[in-house]
């Protein structure tokens, strides 16, 4: 049981990285095309040109929890199994609270929360689930 957990956990932690890989494109490469920011609810080119240093930064935000999310799946896989988790914890708990903030500050972006947050909400808790299963009275 404790393999397929670490197995799922990976699996979505990659799913997770690569979501925000291609939000980064988007944001932060993109953006200047007018179906990259009419995907993301703007209707002309001037509301795109006026939040598009802001969707510059963000996509670096997103690109920065997806190498993160690389960073703790090496480090698992190279033997560092306390900070990998660690890493993991953190960049995957980032992912999901930052899609619950999304959803919370406007709902007519609910399916795009679920897209940014579902994959690493799985791999949280399949990691937390292995954790548990694995030493249930240590700390991660």
């Amino acid at each position: 049981m404790i393999a397929t957990l670490q197995v799922l956990t990976v699996v979505f932690a990659v799913v997770a990285a690569l979501i925000h890989v291609l939000i980064f494109v988007m944001e932060s490469i993109l953006w200047p095309t007018p179906s990259t920011w009419r995907r993301f609810g703007l209707r002309s080119q001037s509301d795109a040109d006026v939040v598009e240093p802001m969707a510059f930064n963000q996509g670096f935000y997103n690109l920065f929890l997806a190498i993160g999310t690389g960073l703790g799946l090496y480090l698992l896989s190279s033997g560092n199994a306390m900070g990998g988790k660690w890493v993991l914890l953190v960049t995957l708990s980032s992912m999901v609270l930052a899609s619950i903030v999304l959803m919370i500050s406007s709902r007519r972006l609910w399916r795009a929360a679920l897209i940014q947050g579902v994959a690493p909400l799985l791999a949280l808790v399949t990691l937390l689930w292995a954790v548990a299963a694995h030493a249930p009275l240590m700390v991660i």
